[in-house]
């Protein structure tokens, strides 16, 4: 199987509505999955919910990768995300990321700390796991 990427998995996750939330999850992380954001550990359940949430107020947005490398099952990138909120706002996020993949070629931990770069101060929470 060919690794995921951190492209394939935001769109699926954020930006193709019409896929179901846990065929994206289950397509570009592993059962075991854990994250941390900004300090905040969370594991799989806690990223669903999350997920669920970003779903019920995110209208559209797109990614765009910085740097992206890739050492075996290790990957780091740095990218951005832009969304709009179904309330019109627009907030831009950058986002530092270090992963490990699972030998199925999956997400099996991401750490990664995220900036906003354009938007409201309540933006912010778009990026954390809460």
């Amino acid at each position: 199987m060919t690794p995921t990427d951190i492209t394939r998995a935001i769109n699926d996750l954020l930006f193709t509505p019409g896929l179901d939330l846990d065929e994206a999850i289950d397509r570009h992380f592993t059962p075991d999955y854990r994250q941390r954001t900004n300090g905040e550990w969370s594991d799989r359940a806690g990223f669903t919910q999350h997920m669920t949430r970003l779903r019920s107020v995110v209208l559209s947005g797109h990614i765009e990768v910085h740097d992206e490398f890739r050492d075996g099952p290790r990957y780091a990138d740095r990218h951005s995300v832009t969304v709009t909120r179904n309330n019109g706002r627009t907030s831009r996020t950058e986002v530092y990321l270090f992963a490990r993949f699972a030998p199925d070629g999956r997400f099996q931990c991401v750490e990664e700390t995220t900036l906003l770069v354009t938007g409201h101060d309540d933006d912010q929470n778009l990026g954390t796991i809460k």
